[in-house]
């Protein structure tokens, strides 16, 4: 199992080799996930391209290290990481959290940002109330309390009927993770608000979103595709707020479209 420490923080991560110069593609999980939930995608586009999973910090087998206290110590971590492998340009796959943590690399280190893939996220996910009540809730009765409507929001009414063993494995990796990260994670989401950097962005970016998601509406990721420059904006069909999970072979061809459309050049990876 590959663990690399990097700034006291040791990371769980899986890299994935490819033949040829193809640009290199880190996916970065959402709130309360790891990077189990990339398992299909990887499957799907294995040899196609470099590829690296991680657990963020404080989630999977990742550690927590010094806490987390907003979205930069995700950041600081991918960043590093990068580094680690060596890689000079990568094309970043965030989802939820994980798309904010790739706007954010995004604006302090634009020179290795090749493209972004932006899945069911946006500038600014929540208000302030929400996410304090959510904190609330979390200290005070864990994540289990919530764990039935995270699911809803996750998944679509058709999951949850014909997928039962995959809703409880997904409702097991989301009460397994450890609180601190969560909770600290909630407060990272909360105080982040990438309005202005969104206009900013200059990389070729990917916005995707499930016609069903309860987290972060298509109206909501539409209007984020509108604030980055040539932003491209699709929705996938059949899924919530997870598509690398419910529509795996949906969110493969989009991404296999998308880095086949960018331009060519020379390509490092470890």
């Amino acid at each position: 199992m590959p663990f690399v420490s990097i700034g006291g923080v040791t990371l769980h991560h899986r890299a994935i080799e490819a033949t040829g110069t193809s640009r290199p593609i880190i996916f970065i999980n959402s709130l309360g996930t790891d990077f189990r939930i990339w398992d299909d995608i990887v499957a799907q586009l294995a040899g196609e391209m470099p590829m690296l999973v991680y657990d963020k910090r404080g989630h999977g087998l990742s550690d927590i290290g010094g806490g987390v206290r907003s979205i930069d110590d995700h950041v600081d971590d991918l960043s590093a990481l990068i580094d680690h492998f060596g890689l000079d340009k990568v094309v970043l796959c965030g989802l939820s959290v994980g798309g904010m943590v790739a706007q954010r690399l995004h604006a302090r280190r634009p020179e290795i940002v090749e493209a972004l893939i932006l899945s069911d996220t946006a500038h600014k996910i929540g208000t302030a109330e929400s996410w304090n009540a959510r904190i609330a809730t979390l200290e005070r009765d864990g994540i289990e309390a919530i764990a039935d409507g995270i699911m809803k929001v996750w998944f679509t009414p058709d999951f949850h009927t014909n997928r039962a063993a995959e809703l409880a494995g997904c409702r097991n990796m989301l009460t397994r993770q450890a609180l601190p990260g969560y909770i600290g994670t909630c407060m990272a989401v909360r105080d982040a608000d990438f309005t202005d950097s969104a206009r900013r962005i200059a990389a070729p970016t990917l916005c995707i979103v499930g016609d069903r998601d309860g987290s972060t509406p298509p109206d909501l990721v539409r209007s984020f595709s509108e604030l980055i420059p040539g932003a491209r904006f699709e929705v996938i069909r059949g899924a919530g707020h997870i598509p690398c999970i419910e529509q795996p072979d949906a969110l493969a061809n989009l991404i296999r479209d998308f880095v086949a459309s960018l331009p060519e050049g020379k390509h490092a990876h470890g």
